[in-house]
């Protein structure tokens, strides 16, 4: 195998402004990252306007991420096939398009179905356009300036997700459609500044691997749906079980289909470098941690705190208040010493901070958790851009749109695993202290149960939105909230958790540089861990 490293001093060509395409593609992926939390916000309008049940709202906001994750992979190879510049504009062009139909959704029966399908073209969009616009990034820099480069493209688009509550509360006082039209001016900023930094196009003309892409769509697909229908179909439910298990099969035959395949989708050969699998497994069990922490800070935020949805957005933009300067510095660190370093440090500062918010967060004051809540997301900027820039680096052959079309895929089905798992937790400890509350109030223990898990199910919802209980008399009020912030502690435990055992992985990257020097250097394979 080729070594990755040699890749790395790659520019984007005579005449590419580099602060035009970096903020081109910053532009571009903010819309991917705002979509995230933005939708969420507006629910209850749009169940109350289109007559949807909370039901038909999760499908909505689902089927964004289920397009996404199904679609990464091929989003990436065909970025590498077709260039990466144009797969980007492309792909803005697929997302704005589907947002403005979004915003056009006509009431009546056909609501839901309109929005389900527009969402679905909107993750399509996404997933052909986020590879790309990484790759871009990776290609513009020179590789002694790309972790710096990455560092503010992962820290500034990350921030904009902490956005989503509050420009979404913004938005919909005026109307929840401008939640999607709000795409539209991002999207023509985007393809400007694309078009005024003279970005070259390389494409790379071979076979596209439709069988892969296949494959890889109904694995993805499968497994991640029953993710998400797992707290409504519950886990005891053959169906929950029949996708999670069937997806992973069909991502099992995948493996040994692309090892027999000329020009495979995935090539499965680049997992044989250490780090780069290093890298993969360290984003992996950290975005167990990352992407989460949004959904439960701001129903914490929202329920325990007595928040507004704009505050509750406040209350992360303290988690990147540590992310976004840790960001940079891990930036920093990667160009002068490698990933091994910042992911170390990023992963056992992330844990602690997790850990002691853990410890706070039954504290209801925003003054007793505040510096824990930074040191936590300070630790996963370091990390993040390290490992993720790292694995580009060590692309087969400057298979750059590939490469992040895999890193992409394995953050979002991280992710998937996580919200469902940690979704359980806090749904069943919750009813079961709710249960207790209610019990001391003197209800019968059936009767509390089933209250208790009414409560608890509105709270944590289901598309809904969410907010302090309501139906409940007043003198419990107080007491449920700090139930749900205990309800909460073990999900910030579980996090904590995830990033020790990313610690444990990053103590396996081998330490070797992705240098400038070695660019013309023919490749030593590590062994995989």
């Amino acid at each position: 195998m080729r070594d990755v490293s040699s890749r790395s001093g790659v520019s984007g060509g005579a005449g590419t402004s580099q602060p035009l395409a970096l903020a081109g593609m910053l532009f571009a992926v903010s819309m991917t990252f705002i979509d995230q939390t933005i939708v969420s916000i507006a629910a209850p309008s749009i169940i109350r306007e289109l007559g949807l049940s909370s039901s038909g709202m999760q499908w909505v906001v689902n089927s964004y991420l289920l397009s996404l994750a199904a679609f990464f992979a091929l989003g990436g190879r065909v970025a590498d096939v077709l260039g990466h510049r144009r797969m980007m504009l492309v792909g803005t062009v697929v997302f704005v398009v589907a947002s403005a139909l979004c915003g056009a959704v006509p009431e009546g029966g056909a609501a839901l179905a309109w929005l389900v399908v527009f969402r679905a073209v909107q993750g399509l969009g996404a997933a052909l356009m986020f590879p790309a616009a990484l790759a871009v990034v990776v290609e513009v820099f020179p590789v002694e300036r790309r972790g710096r480069a990455l560092a503010l493209f992962f820290g500034v688009s990350g921030g904009l997700t902490a956005l989503g509550p509050i420009l979404g509360g913004v938005l919909t006082s005026w109307t929840w459609r401008a939640i999607f039209w709000v795409n539209v001016p991002v999207a023509v900023v985007a393809v400007v500044l694309t078009l005024l930094a003279r970005i070259r196009n390389t494409p790379r003309p071979e076979p596209i691997d439709w069988q892969g892409a296949a494959l890889v769509a109904v694995g993805m697909g499968l497994s991640v749906l029953g993710l998400q229908q797992a707290q409504t179909w519950g886990w005891d439910s053959a169906l929950t079980w029949l996708c999670i298990i069937g997806g992973l099969a069909v991502l099992a035959l995948l493996v040994v289909v692309e090892l027999r395949t000329d020009h495979p989708l995935i090539s499965m050969q680049i997992f044989r470098d250490r780090a780069f699998s290093v890298d993969n497994a360290v984003l992996f069990f950290s975005m167990m941690a990352f992407v989460p922490v949004f959904f439960f800070a701001s129903v914490y935020a929202q329920v325990s705190l007595g928040y507004s949805p704009n505050e509750a957005g406040l209350y992360l933009l303290l988690f990147f208040a540590g992310f976004g300067p840790a960001s940079q510095i891990g930036g920093r660190m990667l160009d002068r010493r490698g990933a091994r370093p910042p992911m170390l440090l990023g992963t056992l500062v992330g844990a602690v901070g997790f850990a002691l918010w853990a410890v706070k967060i039954t504290d209801l004051s925003l003054g007793a958790q505040w510096p824990y809540i930074v040191l936590a997301g300070a630790g996963i900027g370091l990390l993040l851009t390290p490992a993720s820039t790292d694995a580009v680096n060590r692309a087969i052959g400057r298979s750059y749109g590939e490469v992040t079309g895999i890193t992409q895929t394995v953050r979002n089905y991280s992710a998937s695993v996580s919200l469902a798992v940690l979704g359980t937790v806090l749904l069943h400890t919750l009813t079961d202290r709710v249960q207790q509350t209610l019990e001391a109030q003197g209800l019968a223990a059936g009767p509390a149960h089933s209250a208790a898990d009414r409560i608890a199910q509105s709270i944590t919802g289901h598309g809904g939105g969410s907010g302090a209980p309501t139906g409940v008399d007043s003198s419990v009020v107080r007491q449920i909230q700090v139930d749900f912030a205990e309800a909460n502690r073990p999900v910030l435990i579980g996090m904590a958790a995830a990033l020790v055992v990313a610690y444990l992985c990053a103590r396996l990257h081998p330490g070797t540089r992705v240098t400038a020097a070695s660019e013309a250097a023919e490749p030593v394979p590590h062994p995989a861990p």
